[in-house]
């Protein structure tokens, strides 16, 4: 007998005796920066993605999906060495050894993609992906760990009008997601001229043209005082603390504001005082060819200064970009959660990206692309008031009886179905009242009722929800308003789909 394997616990008997044991129980909660979403969220965003799909496929964009994961040296992130490279990634080991990230966004895909069927694809590439990406950083307000975003990029052409396309494609792509024309702009720059400027200031060491563009990057924040400070020996902040700054002569930091200060007026207009600051340095030059070459194939597409304008203080992916570079800002007015008036800023960027693809090639390939976030986007659009979740509505509810008769209702939530109008049968053990509740907190346009007096006459009964909703903020006598039951009417069964038709599309 003492040879006798083991008996396996009994699986139903091991969850019974936790399910009686509070110390054994899991806590319910979230991974901190990872949020579940109602229906209300992913409608919004839902219908984001939708519009601006659309644009992207009107511009002659395809679609793309990859996978969630890549090789974490396919990312570009980290060192070959690294034991384990989770900083800022998701990382697990495969079962070769070879370490898989989570994608931190939809550009690195994309340049593996194209370096690995390069030779198959049509030239330039142009595609759009949406989906979520994950990032390991330690999370806050407005910062999430997982988060989605959506991308166009134009892969294989060198020309600055497949900038140009790429930005009057985001003006109308973020329009159509539900922002008026007008309540943005894209802010445009380009890498050369920040180049050029910083031959123009005498500015060669890479340490110091870092400080220098970090500084220029504070310029909404800091004003051009503070930015000057940080340009020169350095900036003591309210608390105290002091920055290290640039450590420029007080000509070259003037210089350096003089070309932030050119992005007034109209696209030529800023053209004009930029050279007068960065001309005659060779890639200052270059940088003012392509964004004059930029300005004449938006004002063929029709996007004017007040949705698409030069701004030199505009400074992104300080050792990413490689040339035109842009930043999508908000300009409508927005409130926080307790209704106070907030700058919510940036809602989407991109730029140049010539040395992506080259990771794996080694050799150069033209890239420029655009990417917001689309529940940044949706969460702008709630702060402006423009909140596209209102318009999400819940499905037709059929108000079950008697469960013995669970399959008539059935056979009209079918019908309902058939006819293209969402809808479901109540499946809990509540009564009628309980039931309506239920439909109202969906946020149902109506409820379907069918008792046995309706069945044996051949009828249903429907009350139009949208519009007791409505009538009720007027009611002052609860009795007159069960007595009069607006909304309601009982119609013959071949009639219920065009009731409910009428009753949908008023809503």
């Amino acid at each position: 007998m003492d040879d006798l394997p083991a008996l396996s616990p009994d699986p139903a008997a091991v969850m019974r005796a936790a399910m009686t044991d509070d110390a054994s129980r899991p806590e319910a909660r979230s991974p901190r920066g990872f949020n579940d979403r109602r229906g209300r969220d992913v409608a919004a965003e839902r219908a984001i993605l939708n519009a601006v799909s659309g644009v992207y496929e009107r511009w002659g964009f395809e679609p793309l999906e990859t996978g969630a994961l890549e090789y974490a040296d396919a990312l570009g992130k980290f060192l070959p060495d690294a034991d384990r490279p989770n900083e800022g990634v998701f990382a697990l080991q495969d079962d070769d050894e070879q370490w898989m990230a989570l994608r931190y966004d939809l550009t690195a895909p994309l340049a593996r993609f194209a370096a690995q069927n390069w030779e198959t694809l049509p030239k330039p590439f142009r595609r759009y992906a949406f989906g979520p990406v994950w990032r390991n950083e330690k999370p806050g307000p407005g910062r999430f760990r997982e988060f989605w975003q959506c991308d166009a990029d134009t892969v294989g052409s060198a020309r600055p009008e497949a900038d140009a396309e790429i930005i009057a494609m985001a003006v109308e792509g973020l329009e159509a997601a539900g922002l008026p024309a007008g309540s943005a702009v894209i802010k445009i720059n380009n890498r050369k001229l920040l180049n050029g400027l910083m031959t123009a200031a005498g500015v060669d060491s890479e340490g110091q043209k870092l400080a220098v563009l970090r500084a220029v990057d504070k310029l909404d924040r800091l004003g051009a005082d503070g930015v000057r400070l940080l340009l020169g020996e350095g900036r003591k902040d309210e608390s105290g603390d002091f920055t290290k700054g640039a450590g420029l002569k007080a000509a070259a930091a003037e210089r350096v504001l003089a070309f932030t200060a050119a992005g007034m007026g109209g696209r030529s207009e800023t053209l004009a005082r930029l050279a007068d600051v960065v001309g005659g340095s060779a890639e200052g030059d270059e940088g003012l060819a392509e964004l004059s070459a930029i300005d004449a194939a938006l004002t063929s597409l029709g996007v004017g200064t007040d949705r698409a304008m030069f701004e030199p203080s505009v400074v992104r992916g300080l050792e990413y970009y490689t040339g035109a570079v842009f930043e999508a800002e908000l300009l409508l007015s927005t409130q926080d959660d307790k209704g106070q008036p907030m700058r919510f800023g940036s809602i989407g960027g991109g730029g140049r990206y010539d040395d992506l693809v080259a990771r794996f090639t080694g050799e150069r390939t033209p890239a420029t692309g655009f990417s917001f976030g689309v529940s940044r986007l949706a969460s702008a659009l709630k702060a402006a008031g423009r909140d596209l979740a209102k318009a999400t509505r819940g499905p037709v509810v059929v108000i079950a009886f008697d469960s013995a008769r669970m399959a008539d209702y059935f056979a009209v939530a079918q019908e309902i179905r058939a006819a293209g109008i969402a809808a479901e049968v109540y499946l809990g053990t509540s009564g009628m009242r309980p039931q309506m509740k239920y439909a109202d907190r969906r946020l149902s346009p109506a409820a379907v009722i069918v008792g046995e007096d309706e069945l044996a006459a051949g009828t249903v009964t429907v009350k139009d929800l949208d519009l007791g909703r409505a009538l009720a903020s007027q009611v002052a006598d609860n009795a007159a308003w069960r007595e009069q039951r607006p909304g309601q009417q009982t119609v013959p069964r071949g009639e219920l789909t065009a009731v409910l038709r009428r009753i949908v599309d008023a809503g």
